[in-house]
């Protein structure tokens, strides 16, 4: 067998209502089998309250914010802030104008806060401030405004970008930003389906709080749109469960929940088939 032939995989699809259960299942996918790795990942998440809030098993959220916490990794809910900045959307009231506004005024500082990290951008920076490109490079304004402007509007023009060559081809071994290249939003006549691709993602430090931060970015796309929010995709080249051992007692507690969150969803299944 050739070595193209062995490093061939096939993709993992989790299709889920709940966003914990969805994290849990590619977790536990990866400490079930043989290696770290993922390739590719397609996850696909529903289940979303009236206001876009996707959700959640309380018991898996704070389990792994302990570990995360105690590891000193940043919990999901600031890993979600630099996908979609939650708690400036809700200082502006529905304001979308003030939302922009505060960020860009607040950038800075998230900047000088982790300057190795954030040297590069974040992604709701990217998102609102690609440097070029109409609406001075704020792409999530120029969709939604073209969006407002007419009927029929193709829908390859709502995406928006990340990555870019100009910036991010450069020659270091390993760089913290960014991992998603883009975003692009799908309304549907049952509400926006949102799209996310990443060339690789880091199961156990950032993927939940990604998830999260993309469903906050498509519940707030979603409102602005004025139709509920359906669906989250999310794409992964490599999804890979890095900066802890598989065997490292810390993960015991979360992975209990882990388990109990999915042994619950299969029960609801079940009875909802003999129902």
């Amino acid at each position: 067998m050739s070595k193209l032939a062995r490093d061939t995989h096939s993709p993992v699809l989790v299709d889920d209502g709940n966003l914990s259960r969805a994290w849990s299942r590619v977790f536990l996918h990866a400490l079930d089998h043989p290696g770290t790795s993922i390739s590719p990942l397609i996850l696909s998440v529903t289940g979303f309250g009236d206001d876009g809030k996707p959700l959640e098993d309380e018991a898996v959220r704070k389990e792994l914010d302990g570990v995360l916490l105690s590891e000193d990794h940043l919990s999901v809910g600031d890993v979600a802030y630099t996908i979609f900045p939650q708690r400036l959307w809700l200082i502006a009231r529905g304001d979308r104008r003030k939302l922009f506004e505060y960020y860009r005024l607040a950038f800075p500082r998230y900047q000088a806060i982790n300057r190795r990290n954030n040297r590069r951008g974040l992604y709701f920076e990217r998102l609102m401030s690609y440097r070029r490109g109409p609406e001075d490079g704020n792409q999530l304004e120029w969709i939604l405004k073209l969006y407002d402007s007419r009927k029929g509007v193709r829908k390859s023009m709502f995406q928006a970008s990340v990555f870019d060559p100009e910036r991010d081809h450069v020659r270091d071994a390993q760089l913290q930003f960014p991992c998603m290249q883009q975003v692009s939003f799908e309304p549907t006549g049952s509400g926006l389906v949102v799209n996310a691709f990443y060339a690789t993602q880091q199961l156990f430090v950032k993927a939940y709080g990604n998830y999260l931060g993309l469903c906050q970015l498509g519940a707030f796309m979603a409102h602005e749109m004025k139709m509920p929010l359906a669906r989250l995709n999310v794409v992964v080249g490599i999804a890979k469960l890095e900066k802890i051992s598989k065997s490292d007692a810390a993960l015991a507690p979360l992975i209990d929940a882990a388990r109990r969150c999915v042994e619950a969803g299969i029960a609801e299944v079940e009875l909802e088939k003999a129902n």
